[in-house]
């Protein structure tokens, strides 16, 4: 099977992706004493960047054929 190697933007989006899934993990998982999870709108803001700086906005396909073939190289 072919890998693919990322280009640097390529690269920037799908680490700001995996911040943005962390935080939002994280966040249900804290007590929320009653409140909505909250997602700080700069994780979000750097995740939507990255994106569009790669070219991916709108082609959440071939993002998330990036992100599997990343998370298998790396793990």
């Amino acid at each position: 099977m072919p890998t693919a190697v990322l280009t640097d933007r390529e690269r920037t989006a799908v680490q700001a992706y995996l911040r943005l899934l962390h935080t939002v993990r994280a966040t249900l998982d804290a007590p929320l004493g009653g409140r909505p999870p909250l997602v700080p709108d700069g994780v979000l803001a750097d995740a939507e960047r990255a994106l569009a700086d790669a070219g991916l906005v709108g082609n959440e396909a071939e993002f998330f054929d990036l992100l599997k073939g990343s998370c298998r190289q790396s793990g």
